[in-house]
């Protein structure tokens, strides 16, 4: 029996995704584990294996299609000998009103995907079928089939009698959808006729860039942010750095700022643990590990890859793991769960001159620390000289239904701590 293969879902957010390359063609022996797409999701390129075996009888989903729905047929599997109807590649977001003015076959592309039944198993219908029954407003789990291995065809569906109308009466429900979305702003043409005569370059939104737009949008509509900042005085670090540095040369070790940065971060969540928290919803989870994230640039948008565990780890060991994570996350290589998870995170822009930020929250998180660049700057020693000291600006972004205002104050208090008295992170 020809199987159909699915979009897969290839982390716990993931919508939908690019089939950015097919490994196999039609008429391909599939075996369990063979390796057959390259499927792009919001984050990474990850490569799809097969779980069944057969022939790839055909490809319903040709490479580079973008905006592919999870769980939408991408291809059919078939027996050795089997042939497969000629079903059309299914469309992604094709207009429904369009199709269904067209002849049957253009039906074929929602129409492909098999609904589950009330015991789990998938039914098998041919598109016109399907079609009809949607028309007729029938329930495909109570229809028997005649065709092949059950599978539903036309005459199985005209010969049933269409049941009473209360499907179509609950379509307008998802009309709930637009009207929230509705906020979003001004439509695409809108903005287009604004700039009607202007030459611009259109960018057409790819997966992450979609992914940040909508998950930076919700965080500032539904986490309610407040600031708190404090400056560092790095010039202890910095000299404790410089002496490390020289010792650790002949291991091939260089340490960064952002290496003491985010040990710093990941014990002070030790040391002011109901910080260390993040949102679920109706309820809060304080995490007894700091997984700290840190944010990673790259073409097109950024990762968060997370650093677990960072409060047990050496300094020499984070920043081997960052180097790592941060090529991947540039090589789009990182797997869903490098880049998920965590409790806090750490951005910064010093190396690009910024002084100072409000960096948004990445939801679940409970908070994140926007960094600064380093600057010399007079400062009021401790015997009441004017003196020269290096300085870093550091806001966190905290949500307030985790962390109240005085916890906050407390877990910024105790990074100040401990990036001023480096040596006492190695105790």
């Amino acid at each position: 029996m020809a199987t159909e293969i699915l979009m897969p879902a290839l982390s716990p957010t993931m919508e939908e995704g690019t089939l950015s390359k097919w490994l196999k063609k039609e008429g391909d022996e599939v075996k369990s584990g063979d390796i057959i797409a390259e499927i792009e999701t919001d984050k990474a390129t990850m490569e799809f294996e097969a779980v069944d075996e057969g022939v790839l009888g055909k490809i319903l989903i040709p490479e580079g299609t973008s905006g592919v729905k999870v769980n939408t047929p991408i291809a059919v599997l078939v027996e050795e000998g089997e042939s497969v109807d000629a079903t059309p590649a299914p469309k992604a977001e094709a207009p429904k009103a369009e199709a269904a003015k067209e002849a049957p076959k253009a039906e074929a592309a929602p129409a492909a995907v098999a609904a589950p039944k009330a015991d789990g198993k998938r039914i098998f219908a041919s598109p016109l079928a399907r079609r009809i029954a949607a028309e007729k407003g029938l329930d495909l789990t109570a229809v028997k089939g005649s065709g092949p291995h059950g599978r539903i065809v036309k005459s199985d569906v005209e010969a049933v009698q269409a049941a009473p109308k209360a499907a179509p009466a609950a379509a307008p429900a998802p009309a709930a959808a637009p009207a929230a979305a509705a906020p979003q702003g001004m439509s695409a043409a809108t903005v287009a006729k604004m700039y009607e005569g202007r030459a611009y370059e259109e960018v057409t939104l790819d997966g992450m860039r979609r992914t940040i737009a909508a998950r930076l949008t919700e965080a500032k509509q539904t986490i309610p942010h407040f600031y708190l900042r404090r400056e560092v005085k790095l010039d202890a670090l910095l000299a404790f750095r410089a002496d490390l540095n020289k010792k650790l040369a002949a291991r091939g070790v260089k340490l960064s700022v952002n290496d003491f940065i985010i040990k710093a971060c990941a014990l002070a969540l030790q040391q002011v643990p109901d910080a260390n928290a993040v949102w679920a919803g109706d309820r809060i989870l304080k995490m007894k590990a700091s997984d700290v994230a840190v944010a990673v640039a790259i073409e097109g948008g950024l990762f968060t890859p997370v650093l677990q565990d960072a409060e047990s780890k050496s300094l020499s060991k984070l920043s081997a793991q960052m180097k790592d994570l941060a090529k991947r996350a540039r090589d789009r290589k990182l797997a869903p769960h490098e880049y998920q998870g965590g409790s806090f995170a750490i951005s910064n822009l010093g190396m690009f001159g910024i002084d100072s930020f409000d960096a948004v929250i990445n939801p679940p998180h409970g908070a994140i620390l926007a960094v600064g660049a380093g600057v010399k700057k007079p400062v009021v020693g401790a015997d009441d000289q004017i003196e020269v000291a290096t300085v870093m600006s550091m806001t966190l972004s905290v949500d307030h239904r985790v962390i109240d205002g005085a916890l906050g104050a407390e877990l910024l208090a105790a990074i100040v701590e401990n990036l001023e008295n480096p040596l006492a992170m190695l105790a």
